[in-house]
């Protein structure tokens, strides 16, 4: 290779189709983990699809996508090897594999479409038979594969994070995708996905060229952030000078508290506050809509204060801008930072909201959610209460959904959260109970759908969620101090997902002709329970007069199977709660156990979710 072209960079913009269409290209050793968690492919889609809808109409034609509004999704950075001509991605590799993933999504969605748009190529090439992924790692191979065919992957021991992340990220799409994108729609989706998401393709023909683009596109550079210029804008509206040091130097203390979180946090944090506890409107989901004051504050929250500060906050004079930065911004930081630690560090007083953070909704209606009820004059208790309310509105809402086999995507549900966000503004506990209550008895899905709930490849997740939440229930019940995360990621030996029964049809050939009939039976919620992974591979092939006799030295959840437990334990007994959920041990486990054991756990779902919580 020649130094003129060693030393070439080439940048171009392009399309999704366009750059990975029958493309191959290895990932750096340096940047080999896939780490996105849920909230990134979440706004990843919510992004994407809401800027499609913007432009959509019922009246279109699919030729009519090419002058859709288009989405920027970022650059990416290729090195080309000298010595071999391979093309290596230095930069991107997270947002190239999740696109990848929602590409096998969208293949599956598409398969019984009479107007299939042709995508497969872009996932994979395929020569002599044989299937080979954009990115190649055959650690991702496997389940890239198991995805694509199936739409399903089994984890093993010896998946790495990277495979892990992947199975959970596609989990997270398949839930997360709008329902309405599903139908006639979907055609047009992803015609617009292909063709109308621009990256920005850069090419560099040495390893040293490209570390060194790399290296600049993710230093921070001195481009002010939207945070930076609101700061201006405030500072510049008080104008006595000790003020304005002071409100200076407390900005910088409070905007270094967030970072110690997230390089991003400040900007989350803003866009949570003014939603939560400002927005007063929201864009109608009619084409040609302008944004209002929700989206703003999503895209320009700076712009958007600065138009509203008077009208929506009522800051007009320079002492009014200090009093409110110096008391209102701390104490919104301190509890926006309570809340994150209580999501990933479970906390009594607010239970929860580490359930939610697991099983929730969209951080851009969780977060405002979160923050609308709290007041400055409020104690921490009261505080802590408001969050853990709104908390198990949030979890009840998406459990219902869930069991009912219904999605709760960002554009499915915003209209919803927004009203409800308004509604509990500024609310004192009784009143944002009472509020609670009348939305909790409002949501159209009810615990009957449990009955014909079942596991199925694409809602693990949840499944352990639902689990780890009856389990540790049950158990405090009867005095156990076990919690939801002693089930859901305990430190040391976690738990997985038991099948009552083992997977052998033969073996149920008196109640089944086919084995779908036997394997949905086997799946539904009834026929699970959870139990420490080496536990669950040791006797999960056994039959179930086997290991019953095991189950007696589980969580209580298990051991009520077993007759014996029946016989020695007097909390359990003595308890009016066990007593009004009927439990009954089961010395055999046939199709009508499964439908006792079903019926069962609606009763413990109803009594777990009761309205009586938001009692005060």
């Amino acid at each position: 290779m020649s130094q003129k072209l060693k030393n070439k960079i080439e940048a171009s913009d392009t399309t999704i189709n366009s750059l990975l269409k029958d493309q191959k290209f290895t990932i750096d050793y340096f940047q080999r983990e896939y780490r996105w968690q849920s909230k990134h492919i979440k706004l990843l889609i919510e992004d994407l699809t809401s800027t499609f809808l913007k432009s959509y109409s019922t009246e279109d034609k699919r030729k009519d996508v090419v002058n859709y509004q288009s989405y920027y999704l970022g650059p990416v950075v290729f090195s080309i090897s000298p010595d071999s001509g391979k093309k290596s991605i230095v930069d991107g590799q997270q947002r190239i594999t999740s696109i990848t993933l929602l590409l096998i999504y969208l293949n599956h969605l598409q398969k019984n479409s009479d107007h299939k748009v042709s995508i497969s190529e872009l996932i994979f090439s395929e020569k002599f038979g044989e299937k080979s992924f954009n990115m190649t790692d055959e650690m991702r191979e496997p389940c890239l594969k198991s995805l694509f065919e199936t739409g399903e992957y089994t984890l093993s021991e010896n998946d790495d994070e990277t495979v892990q992340n992947m199975l959970y990220r596609y989990e997270d799409i398949v839930q997360t995708f709008p329902d309405e994108l599903t139908r006639e729609i979907l055609p047009f989706f992803i015609d617009w996905l292909i063709e109308n998401v621009v990256i920005v393709e850069i090419i560099a023909y040495s390893n040293e060229n490209a570390y060194t683009i790399f290296e600049t596109m993710n230093d921070r550079g001195l481009n002010l952030t939207a945070t930076e210029m609101l700061k201006g804008y405030v500072l510049s509206n008080i104008e006595n000078k000790e003020q304005r040091t002071e409100i200076n130097d407390l900005w910088k203390r409070e905007i270094q508290k967030l970072h110690q979180y997230n390089d991003n946090a400040d900007q989350s944090f803003f866009q949570a506050w003014f939603r939560g506890k400002y927005a007063v409107s929201i864009r109608p989901g009619k084409v040609g809509s302008i944004d209002q004051d929700f989206e703003l504050i999503g895209s320009r929250f700076h712009n958007w204060f600065k138009d509203n500060h008077r009208t929506l906050l009522d800051l007009n004079t320079s002492d009014e801008f200090y009093t409110y930065f110096k008391n209102e911004f701390p104490f919104m930081v301190k509890w926006y930072l309570k809340i994150w630690d209580a999501q990933t560090e479970y906390t009594p007083a607010i239970p929860h909201a580490t359930y939610i953070n697991n099983w929730g909704i969209a951080e851009s209606l969780q977060d405002p959610l979160l923050l609308a009820s709290i007041n400055i004059g409020d104690t921490d208790a009261t505080i802590m209460k408001k969050i853990d309310f709104v908390s198990r509105y949030i979890e009840t809402f998406t459990v219902r959904r869930a069991i009912n086999y219904r999605k709760f995507s960002q554009t499915s549900i915003k209209y919803t959260m927004f009203n409800i966000i308004k509604l509990i503004r500024s609310n004192n506990l009784d009143l944002l109970g009472q509020n609670l209550t009348n939305e909790v008895n409002k949501i159209q899905e009810d615990w009957q759908g449990v009955l014909e709930f079942g596991l199925h490849g694409q809602n693990r997740k949840f499944v352990k969620h639902l689990l780890s939440r009856i389990s540790s229930y049950i158990d405090n019940i009867v005095g156990k101090d076990t919690t939801y995360v002693s089930y859901h990621h305990p430190t040391g030996k976690q738990f997985e997902i038991e099948h009552i029964w083992a997977n052998k049809f033969q073996e149920h050939s008196d109640e089944f002709d086919q084995e779908n009939d036997f394997q949905r039976w086997r799946n539904l919620l009834g026929a699970l329970i959870l139990l420490p992974s080496g536990t669950n591979q040791s006797f999960s092939s056994d039959k179930y007069d086997d290991k019953v006799k095991h189950y007696i030295k589980e969580n209580t959840y298990a051991q009520t199977l077993n007759s014996a437990y029946y016989a020695k334990n007097p909390n359990f007994l003595k308890s009016e709660i066990i007593k009004d959920l009927n439990f009954k041990a089961h010395n055999d486990f046939k199709s009508n156990d499964i439908e006792d054991r079903q019926q069962l756990v609606q009763r413990i779902c109803e009594k777990l979710w009761s309205v009586e919580y938001f009692e005060n």
